[in-house]
């Protein structure tokens, strides 16, 4: 494998003595904490299920016995878990810095609409600030919102701000006297919360109504010059929109389709339409909302639990409230990145400042020529090259596997003449973007573009028609994942390592096989995890027949037969061919432990070496641990920045102080012996779909019991356990590869190919 192509391994650092692997207590009943690597099919994209086996009464494991022997062993799972938080007591985080502040771009392209806001100038222009805030979980757990008010109160406004907060979503607010059972509002004045409207009714605060009557409410109550709108929550980008209500979590999110027709019926235009939440700064959102506002102030990436910081910035409008948009931006970016980078440093922080106008006028030309130069490859059957880049894009969120790429970045990757066009058009509609020092390629515009879970992408382009997105984008995602589902249902991956760990397998990558396979699937007789016939509807743009597909796929169909390990001297080795390593984007090391009564799941971890092309594996029988514990521990993205930097991300399964979470490892080339960059609470797809904002950072005191997968030898899912002993957070948190134990093991690795499918080899017992 040219070495330039290689996936980066992670450094490992080691230490000795630790605790050895043990599992503790009973069973927590949390159902899988491991999403890569469960047998039971995880969360990962590409899973084949068969739809009946055995007249349909077998167990899973018979289903996926069955399954291995038919479809010939291959694997997946979708490690992809979540991408930063910030702590500030953990080790190697503190020695991380912003982006420095660059200059504000004025320039605005010819043929640009002009502003709807108006400024009267001489600090003599009226504002109200609209502030939607759905407490929620992140209020009512952690008291987000509070401390976000507090900020706001703390600001000195003058007469000629009004900032008006609309309540709701939270089951116990922080601030005494905020109802917990209906929606009210509130004025910041006079460093306090003034109660206007006490009961404004119980509806979601994801219902676009209660959107709508907060701007009318507003703009009757509150008239101004310059009208600007911050939605406070989860965010969910280009697909989900904004919002989850903990008192309706059933009522869902609010989309961009919704949020349209609220702001229509709300009558506004604004100066500025702020997202102090993850992941809005889309491509979608800002052609959403021209029509509606003048700026988009939006982050690309998961936001930090302190979120947006406020005291200053609205110090600064206090005192000119005929300041530039672009100004107001500015400090509200810069507030941001620089609290982020002191409070909780090594975060994926993002935030920038997009000029509505000019991106409605320069951007969707472009994105339609871009939209066809993709097509054009995929027809041409080229989807590898289109899959690459993909694959080689910056991701946001990739935890939520929402597969919202940065725009400019993928236009680079696709290294096409209208790609190239598509980036210049958003780096200029881009007027200002800082991020945090972890941050490569991340430019202030990201994009629905699936790879991780083709299963939105119907969802996605009914977004894009209630938007009145252009239909050349629809058309591209829907070929792409048209030929990446066919790959998936051709090549019978399993979502899980069962297979090899009972050294089953087989199979064939023939056409006439993977034919069968996919007729199989396109006439209903075999699914794909999370696809079924209410969300397969992109499966009719099917770029070519379906024998050329089955043609295109046998032509560049990874062969998990080749997947057979080479022991000499106890070094083992796996050496494929060529055409097979080109299709090869991930491998990860899974390790399974034998405790005597099951298997202990420790994770998947990027650890490997080459000797020439040949794929090295790490057989030291260590894993990587906490303060010398074992952990189970899930890779999720390496992102290569310029030179030799690059950050490498995954995830540890813990309770923290009784609540599920997720601590986030960190690896870099300034901390290649990692650091624990904070933790997130986990939630299922049945609450919802946007991402929370992160915890801020652990704190000493902080109670962490780490979680595992625990499987009987018959590859059933037992349960989850307790993982080694509790531990109090004091200082820094130390990250090293200690000893497993005396146990068995069993090692294997997990490689995925360019349909994002996973294929696991056979164990090595050692």
């Amino acid at each position: 494998m040219p070495e330039n192509n290689r996936p980066r391994a992670r450094q490992k650092t080691t230490s000795s003595g630790g605790s050895g692997v043990h599992r503790r207590g009973s069973g927590l009943g949390t159902g899988p904490v491991g999403s890569g690597s469960n047998f039971s099919g995880g969360s990962g994209g590409g899973g084949i299920n068969r739809a009946a086996v055995g007249g349909g009464g077998a167990g899973l494991i018979v289903l996926v016995l069955a399954l291995l022997k038919l479809f010939g062993g291959g694997g997946a799972g979708g490690a992809t878990v979540p991408e930063g938080y910030g702590t500030g007591n953990t080790g190697g985080g503190s020695g991380y810095t912003a982006t420095a502040a660059g200059d504000v771009d004025r320039t605005v392209a010819e043929g640009s609409r002009e502003k709807y806001t108006k400024i009267k100038g001489g600090g003599q222009d009226k504002v109200t600030i609209m502030v939607y805030m759905c407490g929620t979980d992140l209020e009512s757990k952690h008291g987000m919102a509070s401390a976000d008010m507090q900020e706001m109160a703390s600001a000195s406004l003058g007469s000629n701000v009004d900032i008006i907060i609309y309540t709701g979503g939270c089951k116990q607010w922080k601030i005494n006297g905020i109802s917990n059972s209906v929606n009210q509002i509130y004025k910041i004045e006079n460093g306090s919360l003034r109660l206007l409207e006490s009961d404004m009714g119980s509806k979601p605060m994801t219902d676009p109504s209660n959107l709508t009557k907060f701007i009318q409410y507003c703009n009757k109550n509150y008239p101004a010059d310059r009208n600007d709108l911050i939605f406070w929550d989860h965010g969910g980008g280009s697909v989900s929109g904004y919002g989850y209500d903990e008192k309706n979590k059933s009522a869902g999110s609010m989309d961009l389709g919704k949020i349209s027709s609220a702001l229509k019926s709300g009558g506004v235009k604004f100066d500025f339409v702020g997202f102090d939440a993850c992941l809005m700064a889309t491509a979608e959102t800002a052609l959403m909302l021209n029509e509606h506002a003048d700026y988009l102030i939006a982050s690309e990436e998961t936001e930090p639990g302190i979120g947006w910081y406020y005291t200053d910035w609205l110090n600064a409008l206090g005192k000119d409230t005929s300041m530039p948009t672009i100004d107001i931006g500015k400090n509200i970016v810069d507030g941001f990145v620089d609290q982020c980078a002191k409070r909780c440093p090594g975060q994926g922080t993002t935030l920038s400042v997009i000029d509505l106008a000019e991106f409605s006028n320069t951007v969707p030309d472009k994105l339609s020529g871009f939209s066809k130069s993709v097509t054009g490859l995929i027809s041409n059957k080229e989807y590898k090259t289109v899959s690459n880049a993909r694959y080689g894009t910056r991701e946001f969120g990739i935890s939520s596997r929402i597969d919202q790429v940065d725009l400019a970045d993928l236009a680079a990757k696709m290294d096409t003449p209208e790609g190239k066009e598509l980036g210049k058009a958003i780096k200029g509609a881009v007027k200002y973007n800082r991020t945090g020092s972890t941050m490569s390629n991340a430019y202030g515009v990201s994009i629905y573009f699936p790879y991780r879970r083709s299963g939105l992408v119907d969802k996605a382009c009914s977004t894009y028609s209630a938007i009145g997105m252009d239909s050349e984008y629809s058309k591209a995602i829907r070929q792409f994942a048209s030929i990446e589902t066919s790959g998936q249902a051709a090549t019978g991956g399993t979502q899980s390592p069962v297979g090899s760990l009972f050294d089953l397998g087989g199979g064939s990558g023939g056409s006439d096989m993977i034919g069968a396979l996919l007729s199989g699937f396109l006439g209903g007789d075999r699914s794909i995890s999370g696809l079924d016939d209410t969300n397969t509807d992109f499966m009719k743009d099917m770029p070519f027949s379906e024998e050329e597909t089955a043609e295109y796929i046998s032509a560049n169909y990874f062969d998990p037969n080749n997947l057979v390990w080479e022991e000499n001297g106890g070094k083992y080795t796996i050496d494929l061919p060529e055409d097979q390593w080109s299709l090869v984007h991930d491998i990860d090391l899974n390790m399974f432990y034998d405790d005597g009564e099951g298997y202990v799941d420790l994770g998947l971890d990027n650890l490997f070496e080459f000797d020439g092309n040949k794929l090295v594996a790490d057989t030291d029988r260590d894993w990587i641990s906490i303060n010398g514990q074992p952990v189970a521990y899930y890779h999720t993205d390496t992102v290569e920045g310029s030179g030799d930097e690059y950050t490498i991300s995954g995830y540890v399964p813990v309770m923290l102080n009784g609540d599920r979470a997720e601590l986030i490892l960190r690896f870099d080339n300034e901390h290649p012996e990692g650091y624990v960059a904070g933790a997130r609470e986990t939630y299922s797809e049945d609450e919802t779909e946007t991402v929370a904002k992160s915890l801020t950072k652990l704190e000493n005191g902080d109670k962490l019991e780490f979680i595992c997968d625990y499987y009987t030898y018959d590859g059933e899912y037992s349960d989850s356990y307790y993982l080694g002993d509790a531990l109090t957070v004091s200082g820094d948190l130390k990250i090293t590869n200690t000893s497993v134990g005396d146990g068995q093991v069993r090692i294997l690795y997990r490689f995925t190919d360019i349909y994002d499918q996973q294929h696991w080899t056979a164990p090595i017992i050692k």
